[in-house]
């Protein structure tokens, strides 16, 4: 009769392997993230800005932190400082919470302002 082998202890998480999240995936939870963060900004305005445009410089290493540059366009007038806020902070609370990853820094560029044509 054979013998039985012993049963793998279970081993942790970071011993069995990694997990690498591609820059894009990065990048599109970053462009939902200041589309989400500017919602109310454009709500009832005619004018709309274009999509955000996101690049992101990604961990070193597994575990580093990540850079997210983010380009948006504005309405005019608003407060700027404040929008610009907003779409920090929810690009590095929704990457933090979706991946894990830590977000060292976000570049907010703002490419356009507009304005609300006349009537």
């Amino acid at each position: 009769m054979a013998a039985l082998a012993p049963v793998p202890a279970h081993r942790e998480p970071g011993d069995r392997g990694r997990l690498r999240i591609a820059d894009r995936v990065y990048a599109r939870i970053a462009a939902r993230a200041a589309r989400e963060a500017l919602a109310d900004a454009w709500h009832g305005r005619t004018a709309r800005g274009g999509p955000p445009k996101v690049s992101v410089g990604g961990p070193a290493h597994p575990g580093a932190p990540i850079t997210v540059r983010v380009s948006v366009d504005l309405p005019f007038p608003s407060d700027l400082a404040t929008l610009g806020r907003a779409v920090r902070d929810r690009i590095t609370t929704d990457t933090r919470t979706l991946t894990g990853t830590r977000v060292a820094e976000v570049v907010v560029v703002i490419e356009h302002l507009l304005p609300e044509p006349a009537r």
